[in-house]
């Protein structure tokens, strides 16, 4: 990233040490590394999420070449990258979908029963 040599290195050290003193470079040098390594941790993430959408983009590409070719003639690869749309399409669709109710099947009101050893009355009694 940087082209900083041993040089570069030791004139730098040097200067902190002069401008800092030798009590505030420690924790310069610690605030410093810290950043550093904030600063990688959110590349790393930005670069992951990049690779991630560029992945959904691509089967959303391979759905339409699909869409358009009226799914005849699909190459594996194609194929597979639909199966896969299509799977996590009902994946996330699965948990909002409402259960059918058909017409045809009676309601059965359903009792619960008393435990035998409990006190309270029923209709029944």
């Amino acid at each position: 990233m940087f082209d900083i040599g041993f040089w570069e290195l030791i004139l730098i050290s040097v200067v902190g040490l002069v401008v800092l003193g030798p009590e505030r470079l420690p924790k310069a040098i610690r605030s410093v590394a810290q950043f550093v390594g904030a600063a990688k941790s959110m590349a790393n993430n930005v670069k992951d999420e990049l690779t991630q959408e560029l992945k959904i983009q691509e089967l959303q590409d391979n759905l339409r070449k699909a869409e358009q070719m009226n799914m005849d003639d699909l190459s594996p690869e194609l194929k597979k990258s639909v199966e896969e749309l299509k799977q996590a399409a009902a994946d996330v669709t699965r948990p909002y979908a409402k259960p059918e109710e058909t017409v045809d099947t009676p309601k059965v009101d359903t009792e619960i029963p008393v435990a035998s050893g409990s006190t309270s009355k029923t209709k029944a009694e």
